[in-house]
């Protein structure tokens, strides 16, 4: 059965922690895991948590909602089922079948990465958290998840959703656009993870982030980490997380030319380390 975004399915019931881990596993992280094994969504990389199919969601995940990466994920995986079906690939298939989803590069990028496992991994991907950085278009969040979810490994991720559950947890006043947001962040939640699941760990908090600790107008009275949230108790959930402007978004005048002859019209392939590299287009460029 093909699965819906956003419905909810009771899909694994979250066992006490063992005696030998139960003192270090805080209340509200019994709750959190809980909390997910009976409300997370049925995605369909969670029904095959395979290291292939978790380490092409987690990329196409990168910058781009649930709702919409969904048909493509299942598209993608219906094409190239295997990471060997992949790097046998034509780069050109790749970027048609990715199209519409933007940030080329991520596509360019898997269709390295799986083309060096192939040739030099056996076509396996790493379990572990540096190797797996090592890979084009991985980076430590996307290495984090890929390990805990698809390998089991106790790595925390820290994501968007990650920072701004647990900066109003802990009432936390670091910029979140500060690389040592994510340090810290990493080191406090580090502890915990080793004392429970690690995938359901992750995918707990980012689920929480989604569905109740959202950007605005959280779901405070449905979140199971309520009873010790500091921003709920300070009335400052809109305040936090703390997240300084970004850059200005740099605006071109553009110019393309459209030519025609005999019923053909010509087209240029842009660079592939230009931004949507690559892609075909008519030729032109900023005034």
């Amino acid at each position: 059965m093909e699965a819906k975004v956003g419905t909810v399915k009771h899909l694994t019931t979250i066992e006490p922690p063992c005696p030998a881990r139960s003192e270090i596993l805080p209340d509200w992280a019994v709750r959190l895991l809980g909390w997910f094994g009976h409300h997370q969504r049925v995605l369909p990389w969670r029904s095959d948590p395979s290291p292939y199919r978790v380490w092409i969601s987690e990329i196409m995940l990168q910058q781009t909602q649930v709702a919409t990466v969904t048909p493509y994920f299942q598209r993608f995986v219906a094409r190239f089922p295997t990471l060997r079906d992949l790097a046998a690939a034509d780069l050109q298939d790749v970027l048609k079948l990715w199209e519409g989803l933007g940030y080329y590069s991520r596509a360019r990028n898997l269709h390295k990465a799986a083309r060096f496992l192939v040739d030099e991994r056996h076509g396996r991907l790493p379990a572990d958290f540096h190797a797996l950085q090592k890979l084009p278009g991985i980076g430590s969040y996307t290495a984090a998840a890929i390990a805990s979810i698809a390998f089991g490994r106790p790595i925390p991720v820290v994501d968007g959703n990650v920072l701004r559950v647990f900066n109003r947890f802990w009432a936390i006043e670091t910029d979140i656009r500060l690389p040592r947001a994510r340090t810290d962040l990493f080191e406090r939640l580090a502890p915990v993870i080793q004392a429970c699941s690690p995938p359901d760990f992750n995918q707990a908090i980012m689920e929480l982030g989604a569905l109740i600790c959202r950007p605005r107008n959280p779901l405070c009275p449905t979140c199971p980490l309520a009873a010790d949230c500091l921003a709920l108790r300070d009335g400052r959930t809109t305040d936090l997380p703390v997240k300084s402007k970004p850059a200005k978004v740099p605006h071109h005048e553009i110019a393309v030319g459209v030519v025609v002859r005999g019923g053909r019209v010509l087209i240029a392939r842009r660079r592939e380390d230009q931004m949507l590299g690559g892609l075909w287009e008519f030729p032109g460029g900023k005034v």
